[in-house]
């Protein structure tokens, strides 16, 4: 895989990925795939349809995660204590 693309993920990233950083790795996706580092004229639309497709599902897929750890931008608040039953 292209090892230009990072994860775009905490702990990986520590703050939330922009749509800057979703749209370059989408981008750097593309450009492999095709194999062009830019479309000629007659592919130029394809190929950005591509690059938004692929920026508006990672953007999904990123909203969907759940990432658990001790990452504090994901941590879970604690479980309230419970008072004991009498």
């Amino acid at each position: 895989m292209c090892r230009s693309i990072k994860t775009l993920r905490p702990p990986a990233l520590p703050e939330e990925a922009t749509g800057d950083d979703i749209r370059a790795a989408a981008l750097q996706y593309v450009r492999k795939v095709s194999g062009f580092r830019a479309p000629a004229a007659h592919n130029r639309e394809v190929f950005e349809r591509a690059v938004d497709e692929i920026a508006d599902a990672t953007a999904r897929l990123l909203d969907g995660l759940e990432v658990r750890g001790s990452h504090p931008a994901v941590r879970r608040p604690e479980p309230q204590p419970q008072p004991d039953a009498v």
